[in-house]
């Protein structure tokens, strides 16, 4: 089986997590924050804050920027679950914006519209959750300036985008956002193991975040409301979680940090190969806007149905039957039953809802071969019928 995605795993990274297994520390030592510091270095921020997964920055995120009961949170319905989700963690209420039909990202047209009428009905969103689609990064300037029209804050949902760029700069450096949330999970560019962090350019913020991932409980003396009673002493100021990244995660993170580059350039040669091996098939490959240079974490095509005698089902299964491992991302969130339940329904996002009956994502990984490659593509071209 060829898979849409996989994890390398070097000797490098083996012994990074040997050494730290025969250290002192496997969770709550030098390692995380050394793993911290390399990314926001690499990224341009100031601050990062690692925990164990991207659900756990994004719920901690929107916390830390005081969504709550009676807010608003809106993302994209072209996610996972987990970027709505967290507003729901938090008591605060979930809507989404359509998508642009060339990136698949939220579109920046759709949200002005509904901005607009969300003002009149004064139901305007506290936080707006942009999520950077296969890496490519969302129009982050246009949506900055509506936040300074409209007043909501923002974070990147970057989980696929690390390594990418935007403008020129790296994704993740806080120019347009409050704060951008990273994923690490193993078929993501780099990896933890499972793991995700948050990046902010706010002390404040990443202060509260720091303690929210570690149950709310503090040692600094200034932030207790009395005097310790020794040094043993701690104190639980707010309700936080148990969200850490131990050790072993970190280390694995931080050897994989030094080939980053190395693989999102890789990505993006099998993006061009794919575009040419791919173009005399009825599939549309992914666009890029030339503002932006993608992560690549996914390769989206969107079949072409009216040119095929097959189905999105027909042409899926066969990829799977024959040792593809091919997969759809994403099911728009709206239409999960749990979502339904709160009052949403087909039709109610038609753009996000065409992608999905065309969308998938074939293999792209950096270990994958020319070889293999072409076997994706010949196998393609069988299961459209052409």
């Amino acid at each position: 089986m060829i898979p849409y995605g996989r994890q390398e795993v070097t000797q490098a990274d083996i012994d990074a997590v040997v050494q730290v297994l025969h250290s002192d520390f496997l969770t709550q030592g030098p390692i995380g924050p050394r793993f911290e510091d390399t990314v926001a270095q690499h990224v341009g921020a100031r601050h990062a804050v690692a925990m164990n997964s991207a659900t756990s920055a994004l719920h901690i995120a929107c916390l830390a920027l005081g969504l709550g009961p009676g807010d608003w949170l809106w993302t994209s319905p072209i996610t996972f679950v987990a970027s709505a989700n967290c507003g729901l963690y938090c008591g605060a209420q979930v809507d989404f914006v359509d998508i642009d039909p060339q990136t698949y990202n939220m579109s920046v047209e759709r949200l002005e519209e509904k901005l607009a009428e969300a003002q009149k009905s004064g139901t305007l969103p506290k936080l707006i959750i942009p999520v950077h689609l296969c890496g490519q990064p969302c129009d982050m300037a246009g949506i900055h300036a509506l936040s300074q029209r409209y007043g909501f804050r923002i974070i990147e949902d970057a989980s696929h985008a690390i390594g990418g760029k935007y403008k020129g700069e790296p994704i993740g450096n806080g120019q347009y956002s409050d704060i951008t949330v990273f994923s690490f999970h193993p078929v993501k560019i780099i990896t933890t193991g499972e793991g995700g962090l948050a990046t902010t350019n706010n002390a404040q913020l990443a202060e509260r975040m720091t303690l929210l991932r570690s149950h709310g409980i503090t040692r600094d003396p200034t932030r207790m409301t009395h005097v310790p009673h020794g040094g043993w002493y701690y104190q639980q100021i707010d309700l936080g979680f148990n969200y850490r990244m131990t050790e072993i995660q970190a280390a694995l993170g931080l050897s994989q940090m030094a080939r980053l580059d190395e693989y999102v350039a890789r990505r993006h040669a099998l993006a061009r190969d794919y575009k040419i091996k791919l173009a005399a098939l009825p599939v549309t490959t992914p666009w890029q806007h030339p503002d932006g240079y993608s992560g690549l974490h996914l390769y989206v095509i969107r079949l072409q149905l009216e040119r095929t005698n097959r189905s999105h089902r027909e042409v899926f299964d066969t990829l799977r039957e024959n040792g593809i491992g091919v997969n759809v991302h994403y099911i728009p969130v709206h239409t999960q039953p749990y979502y339904e339940r709160l009052g949403f329904k087909l039709g109610d996002f038609p753009e996000s809802e065409r992608y999905y009956a065309e969308a998938i994502s074939l293999p792209m990984y950096s270990g994958l071969t020319g070889d293999q490659q072409d076997v994706v593509v010949s196998t393609l071209e069988r299961a459209l019928a052409i």
